[in-house]
């Protein structure tokens, strides 16, 4: 993730130490990012360049992943209602 355009490495890190990142680590400790956490660094960056800082930041990304849960919650109990 450090090699794309973008956040440079002690960015990555500090989003980590706030919470905004979580990649899967190896056994000796090397970070595994995935496509998830690629979506999750632009989205930060989308909101850094809105104008949030770290602390809205966060939040809004607490709030979109709760939102996402409540419409997965939604499409499972939706077709329940007709039975």
């Amino acid at each position: 993730m450090a090699q794309l355009p973008g956040p440079g490495q002690q960015n990555i890190r500090l989003y980590q130490r706030k919470g905004l990142l979580t990649p899967d680590r190896t056994a000796g400790g090397t970070r595994q990012d995935s496509d998830s956490d690629l979506k999750v660094l632009r989205r930060i960056s989308e909101l850094l360049e809105e104008g949030l800082n770290l602390a809205g930041v966060a939040k809004v990304l607490e709030l979109e992943a709760v939102n996402a849960r409540l419409q997965s919650e939604l499409k499972r109990l939706r077709p329940r209602r007709g039975q």
